[in-house]
Parts: structure tokens; C-alpha cells; sequence
């Protein structure tokens, strides 16, 4: 067995995720190797979700009841744990949303209609970049189509990191707004948060940061990134689907205006006119995500205890060793850079002339998941010429023999395809 330095101890971790002793097709072992996708659920925040099905079902927060109190003691608790674990300065500042995608798209809403120095109209600039996820691409578009705003972007540089020899002249007194990701979901890249926030800064504009590959896999500090808000969700980080978080500091959250309206997020209402209550109900319409919060809560705990910075070391160390093993193998091709430097553990290949759906398709016969497509990324696919690629990523579970099974399948790969 390959030994690496810095690993956990994935032995005993991987008793805590039922689904990876999973058999599948001519009893081959799960090879999971799909996390910047969703990760998988340890048994930790299995059993809080069943017991709180079990024991608290309630609506939060206006109930007087037994059930009710106990709910929103385990709602609001998961967001007192979510502001510890990225260092929010108030859990205030912590929004419950159903994914990152609902948190980009708050942002953008509330720039849209907010009052000055904060909105977004035909004489102000939105600067994003060309390895955005599509979720941190397309609510800019339709703002910028909404709005007249002029829509800008930092291009790719040939081993996939942000290009900023022109930074002065992509963010301009006319930027508002400056919407980019931490940790890029298709290459792996870590891109240079304070470069960006700095030349920001200067100019007056917003920083909107998408964390939802970086939340996962480092520690999160939201007062250290001196951003205005970040995005994050929780599939991606041991917890269950349906909740994202939205992190926004306290004035610019009491100055803007609401996205959706409903129950909750109000103090009074007449057939005239409404008020709001505070941040975070105030952007928190309707039943919230109950369960999935105290989910989240659940993940956090669950993180926490085995520490963020032991689960970076562990990825650091089979990301470089799945870069080594990958660049022997034929005719692959790393799309973004290909050391462990500076990045993330998702890496994205081709393979010679074999389509990617091809690859994944041949690698699930042999019990191994990864992903294929333009992962919702496609202008990354654009700027480097080809349809899509198949991306391996890994998480705290994942071990040195994945990454040989791997390998050994894109062998198996090039001999099916000739």
C-alpha cells in the first residue's frame, strides 16, 4: 500500500461513510472520485437527521410549543456553528439559502434593486471571470441584461490561472461589483484572492466570493479574505442537499433590500406597505431549511473534529500523487495546472481522442465514479479547445489506492478504445 505524508487516517474515516462499502457492476468496489460534486454523508449527520425527524419536526421561530422551541433551538444553532467555523464576526451575517447558486443569485437581485452607492445600473461595470461556474456567471448576465450594466471578465492564462496583467484596467471606478471563485470547480485552481479584493477595494466595488470548492477542503475565514460576501454550499461538505449559506457583512446586509418576500422575513404587513426584519430573516423567506440546516450544523461538528487544515494536508497529498501518476499515463492531458501548488483537488483530463462520456462511461464498468462533461464551466472548455473533460476529485476519504484504481482504469480505457 502507497504511504504518503500527511494522510489521515482514512481506515477509520471510512467507517463513517455506509456508502463507500458499496458493491457495484461484477462486485467492484465503489471508487468514489465525484466530490467536487457532492460529497458523501457520514453516519455523524445521518443520525442527527433521522433524530431530528424523529424527536423535533416543527416549523422555526413563531411556534410556542415543545416541538416548535426545539426546532428553532437546532435551526439557529446550526447557524451559530456555521459562523464559528468560517469566523464570521456575528451569526447575524449567516443566511440560510437552498444552495450557492440561490446565494449568487440573492446578491445579484439585491444589487439590481438597491438604492446608492450599491446599485447596479447602465453606468456601472460587473467583473467576473472565464472559470466561473455557471451559477456565478448567468445571474450576472441577467442582471447585466436587466440592468444595462456592462458585463467583464478576467481571462485564463494557457495553465489555467486567472490572467491579471490587465487588472487595472478590468476593475474600474464603474465596477461595482467583483464576482469570483475561490477554488475553480473544473481545474482545481486557487486563485489570488487578496490581488483581486485589493484592486477592489481601491475603486470602491463589492467582493462576492464563491467558496463552495474551498469551504469543503481548507479553512474558511471570511474576516481573513476581506470580502463582502461569500457563497457556499453544504452537499459538498458532508452535509445534506438543500442548504447553502450566504455570508454578507452587516451593514451592506441592513442597507439591501430583500430578494424574496414572505413569511418570516418580515416585521409588520398592511394592504399598503410592509417592513423588514433584521439580517438574516430578513433574506430568509418562508419555511426555511430546517432539516437541512441542522444537517449542515451536523457536517460542521463533524469537519471540525478532524480539523480543516488536517483534511488540506490529506487532499495536498493525493492530489500530488494523483498529478504524478496521471502525467504517466498516455496521451493525458491536465486541463489547468499541473502541480499540487496553489490548488484545489479536482483535476480535470482528456485523454488523446477518446471522448470524455467515453472515459466515464468505461471507468463506471469498473466501479469507479468521476465526472465528465463541461462541468458547468464550458467557457473553460472554449478557452482551451476541447468538448469537455473527465474530472477526478477527491475529499478527506479518499486514499492512495483510488488513485491507483484510477489510473489502472484509464489504462483499461486506452486498451478498450485501441
Amino acid at each position: 500500500m502507497t504511504q504518503l505524508p500527511g494522510l489521515l487516517d482514512t481506515e477509520a474515516i471510512r467507517k463513517d461513510f455506509p456508502i463507500l462499502d458499496r458493491v457495484l457492476h461484477d462486485g467492484k468496489k465503489l471508487v468514489y472520485l465525484d466530490n467536487a460534486a457532492t460529497s458523501q454523508t457520514p453516519r455523524q449527520v445521518l443520525d442527527v437527521l433521522a433524530e431530528y425527524y424523529e424527536q423535533h419536526n416543527a416549523n422555526v421561530h413563531r411556534g410556542v410549543h415543545v416541538l416548535a422551541e426545539e426546532a428553532t433551538e437546532l435551526y439557529e444553532g446550526a447557524r451559530d456553528k456555521v459562523a464559528a467555523f468560517i469566523n464570521a464576526p456575528s451569526r447575524n451575517e449567516v443566511i440560510f439559502t437552498k444552495n450557492a447558486s440561490e446565494s449568487l443569485n440573492l446578491v445579484a437581485n439585491m444589487l439590481g434593486w438597491a438604492d446608492e452607492p450599491y446599485r447596479v445600473d447602465a453606468d456601472t461595470e460587473i467583473v467576473i471571470t472565464e472559470m466561473e461556474h455557471h451559477s456565478n456567471i448567468v445571474p450576472w448576465q441577467l442582471l447585466s441584461q436587466r440592468t444595462g450594466a456592462k458585463l467583464k471578465w478576467f481571462g485564463l492564462t494557457d495553465d489555467g490561472r486567472l490572467d491579471l496583467s490587465h487588472i487595472d484596467e478590468i476593475i474600474t471606478p464603474k465596477t461595482k461589483i467583483v464576482s469570483f471563485v475561490l477554488v475553480s470547480n473544473i481545474m482545481g485552481t486557487v486563485n489570488p484572492v487578496e490581488a483581486i479584493v485589493r484592486r477592489a477595494q481601491e475603486v470602491g466595488a463589492l467582493v462576492l466570493i464563491d467558496a463552495s470548492q474551498a469551504a469543503p477542503h481548507m479553512a474558511l475565514d471570511v474576516q481573513a479574505l476581506q470580502a463582502d460576501f461569500v457563497a457556499f454550499t453544504g452537499h459538498k461538505m458532508c452535509g445534506p442537499t438543500g442548504i447553502g449559506v450566504l455570508w454578507g457583512r452587516q451593514e451592506l446586509l441592513e442597507d439591501l433590500p430583500p430578494f424574496l418576500g414572505g413569511g418570516e422575513m418580515i416585521e409588520t404587513v398592511s394592504m399598503n406597505s410592509s417592513t423588514y426584519a433584521p439580517a438574516p430573516h430578513k433574506f430568509e423567506a418562508g419555511t426555511p431549511p430546517i432539516a437541512q440546516a441542522v444537517g449542515l450544523g451536523a457536517a460542521v461538528d463533524y469537519l471540525t473534529s478532524i480539523g480543516m487544515d488536517r483534511i488540506a494536508a490529506h487532499e495536498h497529498a493525493i492530489t500530488e500523487y494523483a498529478i504524478q501518476r496521471l502525467q504517466q499515463v498516455p496521451d493525458l492531458r491536465i486541463i489547468g495546472p499541473a502541480t499540487a501548488e496553489d490548488r484545489g483537488a479536482a483535476i480535470s483530463f482528456t485523454l488523446g481522442d477518446i471522448h470524455p462520456h467515453d472515459v466515464g462511461q468505461v471507468l463506471d464498468e469498473q466501479g469507479i465514479a468521476v465526472r465528465v462533461g463541461h462541468h458547468c464551466a464550458r467557457p473553460v472548455c472554449l478557452r482551451y479547445g476541447i468538448p469537455a473533460t473527465t474530472r477526478a476529485s477527491f475529499y478527506l476519504y479518499s486514499t492512495p489506492a483510488e488513485v491507483d484504481a484510477l489510473v489502472d482504469g484509464l489504462e483499461h480505457v486506452r486498451n478498450f478504445f485501441g
